[in-house]
């Protein structure tokens, strides 16, 4: 059973929302809830439910173009609460907007840090536990 999550995605210019093509922080937040709920998936055989964000920081800006990696890792568990910390990386960077171009980054870049937790109600975790 994995604790831990990744999805690469492309943002494309349908996810840019502001001037520049920069992608609205809500798109990264939604890469955040599939990282989630492929985790509750793997640990519970159930979806689960979001229940709060702890902590959330947009620490570099994403483009359309740009190539993101969300990662995500279940940090505690309790009888229903799952706590999760999660990572988006630009690994990829548009060289500027509305161009073709980009180029791979050296360092992927951290573009968002985030904490949470989900909570999946006990007649809906099937996974045994310890099998």
């Amino acid at each position: 059973m994995s604790n831990e999550s990744l999805i690469r995605v492309r943002m494309s210019e349908k996810d840019a929302h502001y001037g520049g093509g920069i992608v609205d922080g809500a798109k990264l937040l939604e890469l955040l809830g599939d990282v989630a709920t492929e985790l509750l998936i793997r640990h519970d055989g159930d979806e689960g439910l979001f229940r709060a964000y702890d902590n959330v920081e947009f620490l570099a800006p994403v483009y359309a173009g740009d190539f993101l990696e969300a990662k995500g890792t279940i940090t505690k568990v309790g009888t229903t609460s799952r706590k999760m910390e999660f990572t988006v990386h630009k690994v990829i960077s548009s060289t500027s907007p509305g161009s073709s171009s980009a180029k791979v980054l050296d360092e992927p870049q951290l573009a968002l840090r985030a904490s949470g937790t989900c909570v999946v109600p006990k007649d809906r975790q099937s996974k045994k536990k310890g099998g």
